[in-house]
């Protein structure tokens, strides 16, 4: 039995002594051995010596060298400059751990590398000038990490460079000019960042880029004509900088331009009319700038349009009829103008339409009857604007309504019962300021989803209904300035709301108003009692009324048998 167990241990020794020398033929297992230690990969087997059978590791067919390392959100941490031993890798991704310091200047001597992706770890410092060794790199991404300084002019050598990206750091200065030269490149991304000046006009020279992504810097100047001389660009975005001037016209020759976001910025003059030549635009952001003149009706040419948002600019005239031959479009966005004109009836009829937002405008006429024409309208906000006559009872048919915001109008007329068919109401109902009157319907208690209710500033009249408690959700309520009476029904979000939610109603009592409710019970209890001395004496008289016509025909028909005899 021991000598068996003997020769089992012989055989173990004799196998990983030879596993070894196996593991010691091929070219890159010191490295990988200082690598697996330092970054303990727990993915990594403890009795496979092939590394190149290893979880991320690609070796060459040839002599079995480390081609690629792929090893993404595996919260690795550790000293990545080993990686410099591996002469013949290609790919190298460590995105999504946890490494950090500053990056090895050493990764600049990987001659062969082609794809190398850092972002989102921790990693700080300045990028290092060594990479514009790497002659053979196609695709950089140091993105989402705590880089510092500026673009080292050392990485203008990258001629092969199709993908940079360097988004999400603290890089300043401003972008270079040499960027322009990089004749392959089909992706710049280097949003959120600190980088100021102005967006160099060489970037036009680029005949490959297709994405540009510079949104949250402090960008200054016009937005560069040459950027849409190409016409290869598909996804522009400079949202969030300090751009001044207009949008440049040769915007309607990217005919693949797909989504162009320029808001928040301080651009001026009119949308260009050559916006209608882009038939693959589906996202169109300019809100938030000092946009002026009409909203052009050549948006209805861009049949793809999912989102126009033109929110915050100084907009005049009406929305274009032509803009409901949209058949795609979701959200509409053009609050903080000054359109005029009535409720767009055209846009309504949109099937797939999400968003309809027309609110601070100058909007007039009165609300369409059929007002949801789209089943899938969720929110709806039309608030100060100069909207009139009643709000249309099928509005109830608006059931995936997630917002209603109708203030600051002249409404007039009842709130509609059927305001309570809206179910999904959640995030608010706003009727506030508006000459709406009668009482509050009590179907309005069963928007259980409902989370803001204001019907404040309005001649509304009566209780606020028992009812009300179904509103589960309910945790900002506002019923001041009306007239309303009687007593704040017992429910937790009236009483936790400050008095002033329920200020301006001189019939209003009980918490969290100052005011008792007594006089008012005592009222109610005096007027049944005053309907009960009423009942009363209508009883006697209607006693004695009976009881005087009874005698009276008894006397006549005793007066008439007493004549005839």
């Amino acid at each position: 039995m021991r000598t068996g167990s003997l020769a089992i241990c012989f055989f173990i020794l004799i196998a990983n002594h030879l596993l070894f020398l196996a593991n010691a033929e091929l070219p890159d297992g010191t490295a990988i051995a200082a690598l697996k230690k330092e970054f303990q990969v727990v993915q990594w087997p403890v009795h496979e010596p092939n590394y190149c059978l290893w979880l991320g590791v690609t070796c060459s067919s040839v002599d079995k060298s480390v081609e690629a390392l792929e090893l993404p959100h595996l919260n690795l941490r550790g000293n990545i400059s080993l990686i410099s031993q591996l002469k013949s890798i290609k790919k190298l991704d460590l995105s999504g751990n946890l490494f950090h310091g500053s990056i090895s200047s050493s990764l600049g001597d990987l001659a062969l590398l082609e794809f190398l992706d850092l972002s989102s770890n921790r990693l700080g410092g300045l990028i290092p000038p060594s990479f514009g060794s790497l002659l053979n790199l196609k695709s950089l991404n140091l993105s989402n990490n705590l880089l510092l300084g500026g673009i080292p002019d050392e990485l203008r050598n990258l001629k092969s460079l199709q993908e940079f990206q360097i988004s999400g750091n603290n890089l300043n200065g401003t972008i270079p000019w040499w960027i322009g030269g990089l004749s392959s490149l089909r992706l710049f991304s280097a949003y959120e960042n600190n980088l100021f000046g102005k967006i160099p006009e060489s970037l036009g020279l680029l005949s490959q880029l297709e994405l540009l992504n510079l949104h949250s810097n402090m960008l200054d100047g016009v937005i560069p004509e040459s950027l849409f001389f190409s016409g290869k660009l598909e996804v522009l975005v400079l949202t969030q900088n300090k751009l001044t001037g207009s949008i440049p016209v040769s915007v309607g020759l990217c005919k693949n331009l797909s989504s162009l976001r320029i808001g928040n910025n301080k651009l001026t003059g009119s949308v260009p009319a050559s916006i209608g030549n882009i038939s693959s635009l589906t996202y169109f952001e300019a809100n938030d700038n000092l946009l002026s003149g009409e909203l052009p009706r050549e948006f209805a040419q861009c049949p793809n349009l999912t989102l126009l948002n033109l929110a915050s600019n100084g907009l005049e005239g009406f929305v274009p009829v032509e803009l409901g031959d949209l058949k795609n479009l979701q959200e509409f966005i053009v609050s903080g103008n000054s359109l005029t004109g009535e409720v767009p009836r055209s846009l309504l009829k949109g099937k797939n339409l999400n968003k309809l937002d027309l609110s601070n405008n100058r909007f007039n006429g009165s609300l369409p009857e059929n007002i949801c024409g789209t089943s899938r309208l969720q929110f709806l906000l039309v608030s100060q604007n100069s909207i009139s006559g009643e709000i249309p009872p099928l509005i109830g048919q608006c059931v995936r309504l997630l917002e209603l915001q109708l203030g600051s109008n002249y409404l007039t007329g009842g709130i509609p019962s059927e305001i309570g068919r809206i179910k999904n109401l959640q995030i608010a109902l706003n009727l506030s300021f508006n000459h709406l009157h009668g009482p509050l319907p009590r179907e309005m208690g069963k928007l259980d989803k409902l989370v803001s209710l204001d019907v404040s500033h309005n001649q509304l009249s009566g209780t606020i209904p028992t009812e009300f408690k179904g509103m589960l959700s309910l945790i900002d309520v506002n019923f001041s300035d009306n007239q309303l009476n009687g007593p704040v029904p017992m429910f937790a979000p009236f009483q936790k709301s400050p008095p002033w939610c329920f200020w301006g109603n001189k019939g209003l009592c009980g918490d969290p108003l100052s005011a008792s409710c007594t006089s008012y019970y005592d009222a109610e209890s005096d007027g049944s009692h005053r309907k009960a001395s009423y009942k009363m004496v209508l009883a006697v008289i209607g006693s004695g009324l009976a009881i005087f016509f009874t005698v009276s025909v008894v006397v006549v028909l005793f007066t008439i048998r007493r004549g005839r005899k």
